[in-house]
């Protein structure tokens, strides 16, 4: 229960102002079809986070547990130090797969924004960490849908009254102390 309740905590943190979420709005904005996007970003995540899952899950079936310690250390400390870099999108990203419909164009774009994404990386170390992929799996896609979803419905107007500083702040420290505790060894954040 830890590994989908952190993970669903700090990917919906780590997921405020990412180009995902960016995503989300100019996707409401362009078709104003929330429920084929929701459907789209559902999609695309499962998929995404599913790889990344599976990845995370094979890396410690092949790293021995002390090296898979100092991995999975450093990589939440630059986890925490990449969630304070502003995300932009890139306009072509918001083009692709025009010609699929709402849903077609969301899946393919999201699933592409998405490679290589903080939210991605953070679910490979995640699911290296508590050795439940299908757990985080499920985590980090609520994490997204919980950060996104708002943002199909709310669009841009509300988008600028979030303090993102202090969210990507907050996600920066959980994954900074989740850093710490995993170089110390400690794997139970709750007992």
């Amino acid at each position: 229960m830890e590994a989908l309740l952190i993970s669903t905590g700090v990917v919906a943190l780590a997921e405020i102002g990412d180009k995902t979420q960016l995503l989300a709005f100019i996707l409401a904005a362009r078709f104003k079809k929330p429920v084929p996007i929701i459907a789209g970003i559902l999609c695309a995540t499962l998929v995404n986070h599913g790889l990344a899952g599976a990845l995370g899950a094979w890396i410690t079936s092949v790293v021995s547990p002390e090296a898979m310690r100092w991995i999975l250390g450093l990589s939440f400390i630059g986890m925490a130090v990449w969630t304070l870099i502003p995300d932009r999108i890139e306009e072509e990203e918001t083009q692709v797969a025009r010609h699929l419909g709402v849903f077609g164009a969301t899946l393919v774009t999201f699933f592409l924004a998405e490679m290589g994404d903080k939210t991605q990386i953070a679910t490979v170390a995640l699911a290296a960490h508590y050795a439940a992929p299908l757990m985080v799996v499920v985590g980090t896609t609520l994490g997204m849908l919980v950060a996104d979803v708002p943002a199909v419905f709310v669009g841009n107007r509300f988008a600028a009254k979030i303090p993102m500083k202090l969210v990507h702040s907050i996600a920066a420290g959980i994954f900074a102390v989740m850093g710490v505790l995993t170089l110390l060894g400690i794997d139970n954040l709750f007992g």
